[in-house]
């Protein structure tokens, strides 16, 4: 609400004329995190597309409806209209044309040629369906993949190193020639997602291209790009979180009844104890132990708990973290003294020995292991975490010492970042578990895994 306020102020002193005034209102008024500017501006471009805006000034500037009617049946009312509904009709220049016009527009930076170059490749190559339900994508693949970006790279460094006559600017030169082709690829990508607006509509579309924010990522499926936002978001939510338990620690609002001073109150009520008075709180903080498959896609998910626990690990009177593939090994050493969870998290695959036969999840091996060697250390102080898909490759799963490990804790979860519709298919044996664990929570993303921390502290 409060962003909504200041971006609502913010329209009052702007000119709404005005759309890059506009879009630096909203964005420095709504956006509070750098990783959620891309989708702002993806969102500014959809609702408030250059074509729409255009479109908006001329009907404001016109003095009279049947100008605007003659001007329109004349076909100059606005870019884009010439071709047709969806804009999917063909280029009217050459392909050399084209190429030339492009190399012309990025050499002199000129943007509005860049811009009527970006409509015409559009027009060529895209082949734009009118009413299909898409974000664009295949539309901007099919474009690029046509334009020979790289023989265009290429004329561009090479032109300006002839100009300036010195080989110590060549990197700088390549360097430019990519930022220029980079904003080529940005105009094709604005250019279709205007068409697509224009066909469709901002809502229809908004639907298409929505994408989820880092801390909503599936951490399992996540690319390299989005696995660095992840990395990106987990440090501030790492702080965010710590910062939130302490405050709730300190704010558990009573302790034992104390009586003597209870009794001293009550003397102003002839004894009568009506106002109680309480101790201070010294709520007890839990002991944590993590037990972690890393093999395969499963490793992503368990780095990004180990790394999210030991960050909080302040607010935990002890962590004590096992890593496991078929084989397990405690790895509470490698993040002693270190500032940085990270780097220990990183440490993990290269020095943990976590093989005992042949590499593959073996999840009731890896739990007989650490009872016959821990289970003394865990009470009822101790809270247990599991991470890990199930997937026990058809071994035996000695369900038996969850049993077991859920008598002596204070409590047993379980981690699963595979989708619930997964469980108990294939090799998946979590329904044997399911029964001795506290509970078991499916945990996909960065918002379920700092939830589930926030209740567990």
């Amino acid at each position: 609400m409060s962003e909504h306020i200041d971006a609502a102020m913010a329209m009052e002193v702007i000119s709404l004329s005005d759309r890059e005034m506009l879009r630096s209102s909203l964005s420095t008024t709504l956006v509070k995190d750098g990783d959620h500017l891309a989708a702002f501006n993806t969102a500014f471009e959809v609702f408030f597309s250059i074509r729409s805006w255009e479109s908006a000034e001329q009907l404001m500037g016109e003095p009279d409806g049947d100008e605007v009617g003659q001007e329109g049946a004349s076909g100059a009312s606005g870019p884009g209209q010439s071709r047709g509904e969806g804009g999917g009709a063909s280029s009217s220049l050459s392909a050399q044309e084209l190429a030339d016009l492009l190399f012309r527009a990025l050499r002199d930076g000129d943007r509005t040629a860049l811009r009527r170059a970006a409509g015409e490749a559009v027009d060529r190559y895209a082949g734009i369906e009118p009413g299909r339900p898409v974000g664009g994508t295949y539309y901007l693949y099919r474009t690029l993949r046509n334009l020979d970006l790289e023989n265009l790279e290429r004329r561009l460094s090479e032109g300006t190193v002839e100009q300036l006559g010195d080989s110590l600017v060549e990197r700088l030169a390549r360097d430019e020639a990519r930022s220029r082709i980079e904003a080529l690829k940005a105009e094709v990508e604005r250019e279709i997602r205007e068409r697509l607006v224009e066909d469709r509509g901002a809502e229809a579309l908004a639907k298409s291209v929505r994408k989820p924010l880092p801390e909503d990522l599936d951490v399992m499926h996540a690319n390299r790009e989005e696995m660095a936002q992840l990395e990106r978001a987990l440090r501030p939510l790492s702080r965010k979180l710590a910062v939130r338990l302490a405050r709730r620690r300190r704010r558990r609002r009573r302790g034992p009844v104390d009586l003597r001073h209870t009794v001293r109150r009550s003397l102003s009520t002839g004894g009568v104890p009506i106002d109680l008075r309480f101790k201070p709180p010294h709520p007890a903080k839990p002991e944590i132990f993590v037990i972690a498959d890393i093999s395969g896609s499963v490793a992503s998910f368990a780095r990004f708990t180990l790394h999210l626990v030991h960050a909080i690990s302040s607010q935990f009177s002890k962590v004590r973290s096992f890593v496991f593939v078929d084989g397990l090994d405690e790895v509470s050493r490698l993040f002693d003294g270190v500032d940085d969870p990270a780097e220990a998290v990183a440490r993990i695959n290269a020095e943990a020995d976590v093989i005992a036969f042949d590499g593959h999840s073996d999840y009731g091996r890896a739990l007989v292991s650490f009872h016959e060697r821990f289970a003394q250390d865990v009470t009822r102080r101790a809270t247990v975490l599991i991470l890990g898909d199930a997937r026990n490759n058809y071994h035996q799963a000695h369900a038996e010492v969850i049993a077991d490990l859920k008598y002596r804790a204070k409590a047993v979860y379980w981690l699963n970042p595979e989708p619930a519709s997964y469980w108990n298919s294939g090799d998946s044996i979590i329904g044997q578990y399911a029964g001795y664990c506290d509970r078991v929570i499916e945990c996909r993303t960065l918002r379920q895994l700092e939830a589930f921390v926030g209740e567990l502290a």
